[in-house]
C-alpha cells in the first residue's frame, strides 16, 4: 500500500471541504435564514398594523 503525500490522513475521501470552509458555509446559511425570518416577521407585523 503506497502513501500519497497529497492526501491528509485524517480526512475521508468524500470529505473534500475543509472544516473551516464548512463552518463558514453553515454560518452564511444560518445568517441568510435569520434575515429571511426577520423579513417575514416584519411583513406580518406590517399587515397586522394596516386597517382592513
Amino acid at each position: 500500500m503506497s502513501s500519497d503525500p497529497t492526501k491528509s490522513p485524517e480526512k475521508t475521501p468524500d470529505d473534500k471541504t475543509p472544516e473551516k470552509a464548512k463552518s463558514a458555509e453553515k454560518q452564511a446559511r444560518l445568517s441568510e435564514a435569520l434575515r429571511a425570518n426577520l423579513r417575514r416577521r416584519k411583513d406580518q407585523a406590517r399587515e397586522r398594523r394596516q386597517p382592513d
